[in-house]
């Protein structure tokens, strides 16, 4: 279960951020592009999504439903990935990270 959603937010960060490359930073899967875009790992009972904090701000009213803090957000497993919410999110950092060029 962990592992279908792991792969399903990987392609999504993936489609959302083309250009992005793929590394483990903090010991989970981490996409870069102009620096640090976006971690996420697996859990017991939820999918971490690290998306910095001006990534969980930005989008404060949509993830409000979900368990967040300051720079990371909770899917939990047992509810449908919000796919499209982290389509959104990644191209938002992307066009932020891609500011400080």
């Amino acid at each position: 279960e962990t592992k279908v959603a792991l792969e399903s937010i990987r392609k999504t960060i993936r489609e959302a951020a083309p250009h992005a490359d793929e590394t483990i930073k903090y010991g989970i899967p981490t996409f870069t592009l102009h620096g640090n875009l976006v971690h996420f790992g697996g859990y017991k009972s939820h999918i971490g999504f690290y998306p910095a904090p001006s990534g969980i701000e930005a989008f404060k009213k949509e993830l409000s439903v979900y368990k967040s803090a300051k720079g990371s957000v909770q899917f939990p497993l047992d509810k449908p990935l919000p796919l499209t919410l982290i389509t959104k999110i990644v191209k938002f950092r992307v066009k932020e990270n891609s500011k400080n060029l």
